[in-house]
Parts: C-alpha cells; sequence; structure tokens
C-alpha cells in the first residue's frame, strides 16, 4: 500500500509495480474498498499492472472533502496515474466505480485504452433515495444500517456458498467514514449521463449481474444504448459484485474482450504488436531497430512485429515471463548468440529471477547439452547476471 496527496484527498493505492505491462485501473463500489479486486489482480498477474485504490472515507483513503463530486474523485484517479507516469490506461470500475469510468469517458476519453463499467448506470436509483439513505447514515451511522445494505450486494447462490462473505462485509461497511459515505451517496444522487456518451469512440464492455437488484441488467441495458459501440455480459448467479462473486469469470471477460484482435483469428496490426515490443524490450531499443531498417528489412520488421510480438507474445494465454523463460531457454539451446543477450535483458525487464533464470539454463544443460547451457551462463554473466562470490 502507498499513499498519495491529491489536490482533494489523501488516497491510499495499491500498485503491482509490473511498469512494462499495461496499467489497468481499478474502482470499487461504494461502502466496499480497493480488497474487491484482489482475487481478480491475482489472476491478471503476469498480464497487467494492476492499480486499485480506495474511494475517500472508504479503506485506508482520507474523509471526503466539502462538495465531492464523481469529477472530484475522478481525478484523483487520475493524479495516482500522474503521478506513477502513467499515460494511457485500461480502466475497470463497479457501481460508484462505473460512474468514474463514465466521468473518465468524458473527461480524458484519449487517456483509455480498454474500459469494462460493471453493475452501474447512467442513472442509478433515484436522488430522493441517495438523499433518504445519506440522511439515515448520518443519523444512525454505517455501523446500524451495514446490514441492511450489504445483503443488496450479492446473490442468494454467492452467500449459499459462501455463508460468512456478508458478516464480513458488514464489518468492512461499518469501519468506513459514515460522513463520507454520505457525501458519495449525495454525489450519485447529481449523476445523470443521460446523452454525454456517444462521443466516446474506443471499445467498451459493460457486464452487469442477473441477480443484481441494485443496478439490475435493464439498467445496464439503458447504459449500452447510451454508448455507440458498447458491449454487454450478463453474468448468471452473481449480484453486485462479480470480482468477488465470479473473479475468474470476470477475468475471462478481460482477457478476451481486449482492445487488440485475438490472435491467431483475425490477425493482430503492426501498431497492436508495436506495443507489445516496446513492453517487453524497451522503448528505446524498438526505435533504434525501425530508425535502422532499410528498404531490405523494414517489411522483416513488420512481420515480426505482427506475428512474433502481436500474436505470440500478445496472447494472454501465457504469461510475459512464461513466455520469457521459454524463449531464453530455447535461444539458449539453439545457440542464437545475439538473440538470447537480448533476451537476457529483456528478461530483468520482466523481473525474471536470478534463480528462475539458473533453472532455464540448467533445463538447456540436460535437454540441449552442457556446452550450450554453459555458453549461455557465461553470457548472462556478461549482461549483469549474478553476483561476486564472497
Amino acid at each position: 500500500m502507498a499513499f498519495i496527496q491529491t489536490k482533494f484527498h489523501l488516497i491510499a493505492y495499491q500498485d503491482s509495480g509490473e511498469s512494462y505491462l499495461p496499467a489497468l485501473f481499478m474502482a470499487h463500489p461504494l461502502g466496499m474498498s480497493r480488497d474487491v479486486w484482489d482475487k481478480v489482480c491475482d489472476l491478471l498477474h503476469g498480464h497487467y499492472r494492476c492499480i486499485r485504490w480506495d474511494l475517500p472515507g472508504h479503506g485506508s483513503s482520507s474523509s471526503a472533502v466539502e462538495g465531492i463530486s464523481i469529477e472530484t474523485i475522478t481525478k484523483d484517479m487520475l493524479q495516482i496515474a500522474d503521478a506513477l507516469g502513467i499515460e494511457t490506461f485500461s480502466f475497470i470500475g463497479t457501481s460508484i466505480g462505473g460512474v468514474i469510468g463514465q466521468e473518465l469517458c468524458q473527461l480524458a476519453p484519449e487517456r483509455l485504452e480498454q474500459v469494462w463499467l460493471t453493475n452501474t448506470g447512467a442513472v442509478i436509483g433515484t436522488k430522493a433515495a441517495w438523499d433518504e439513505r445519506a440522511q439515515s447514515v448520518r443519523q444512525q451511522g454505517l455501523g446500524k444500517v451495514a446490514g441492511g445494505i450489504v445483503p443488496r450486494w450479492f446473490s442468494s447462490k454467492s452467500t449459499e456458498v459462501n455463508t460468512e462473505l456478508s458478516k464480513g462485509w458488514i464489518i468492512q461497511l461499518g469501519r468506513n467514514d459514515s460522513d463520507s459515505y454520505a457525501k458519495l451517496c449525495e454525489a450519485l444522487s447529481e449523476v445523470d449521463n443521460t446523452n454525454k456518451l456517444k462521443g466516446f469512440n474506443r471499445r467498451i464492455t459493460l457486464i452487469g449481474g442477473k441477480d443484481d437488484v441494485s443496478t439490475p441488467p435493464e439498467t445496464l441495458q439503458a447504459l449500452q444504448a447510451e454508448f455507440t459501440n458498447a458491449k454487454l455480459i450478463i453474468v448468471e448467479d452473481v449480484g453486485h459484485v462479480p470480482s468477488i462473486e465470479a473473479p475468474n469469470q470476470l477475468v475471462e471477460i478481460i482477457q478476451s474482450n481486449a482492445t487488440r484482435q485475438q490472435p491467431g483469428e483475425i490477425g493482430v496490426s503492426y501498431n497492436d504488436g508495436l506495443v507489445t515490443r516496446k513492453q517487453i524490450l524497451g522503448s528505446d531499443h524498438v526505435e533504434k531497430s525501425i530508425q535502422n531498417a532499410t528498404t531490405l528489412d523494414f517489411p522483416f520488421q513488420q512481420f515480426i512485429t505482427r506475428n512474433a510480438w502481436g500474436e505470440l507474445w500478445g496472447d494472454g494465454s501465457l504469461t510475459v515471463q512464461q513466455r520469457s523463460m521459454i524463449t531464453t531457454g530455447i535461444l539458449a539451446a539453439l545457440g542464437r548468440d545475439g538473440e538470447l543477450e537480448l533476451h537476457l535483458r529483456a528478461a530483468k525487464r520482466l523481473g525474471i529471477s536470478e534463480q528462475q533464470l539458473r533453472q532455464v539454463l540448467m533445463h538447456v544443460a540436460i535437454y540441449a547439452g552442457v556446452p550450450a547451457s554453459n555458453h549461455a551462463f557465461a553470457l548472462a554473466k556478461k549482461n549483469g547476471w549474478g553476483e561476486a562470490l564472497s
């Protein structure tokens, strides 16, 4: 966990730190915390750099300021991105998190790559209902009203499978700041994104739970109509929080609805392949390779960018770390020194440990011969791997 003082709040956030991967910002529902994304982040390890944060007055973030709005908390998120040096990113948000996503579509569309909005709407509930809840929370405190709120979050199947689910989140909800929660209720009461989202022309996926009573499928269908090209998926036996109730299904949707075309089916574009190539090898190396290309090899540069980096490395079936170790082992076995040195340096970028590399090269010794492995160890040391024995 880390903290950042934005213009408005002290925000607690968590960053998986994999700077070589595409960034994915994750916004949690009202009354919960960034912990709702834990399982999803585990499943996306090696595919996305996951950044999640606590809304004001939730989790470990400071209380909400006076006059807080959806625009305010969206700018909190953008300030985290700026502080981390992340220019463009993907986004997923649930409930109020999905409303933040809608605000991003209007406020900073040029920074968004792929968007998933779950269990949300262009309008959620009514102003009167939100104002009434805000008043009730202020009068009684979240600890008193949590028992009436939390059961609405989960489907009956989810609570049957995990009988402690609601009990645990009732405790968590009660620990949040009551006044901040009330202020966010009032902020939601002002939200109406009707006729404001048609200008967003990136691919966007909407996800709902069939058993969601807070934002039922009809609410998601109405939101779909507000976008030009949104896809809608309704998940069976899920209520309001799919990241907790069906994390595997949610990750499958994320992986199958990426901005890039699906490898092996339609063909991956040069630009998509170029993004992956730069993430793995570094922008400087790739730019130099492209600048040094001539009429002889430029078509070859395009070919390997589309096929090696787009089709192969861009396929999410394996993590980039797994592909790095496979590639290093093959190049060592074949004795392809130039490419091997390149990928030994890339392995460092991708967080491959010394212990992992050692096992890859020892594997080469068994299956491709000791001389090949010995030579690969020498090249690895030449490229900065290993430390002198004391």
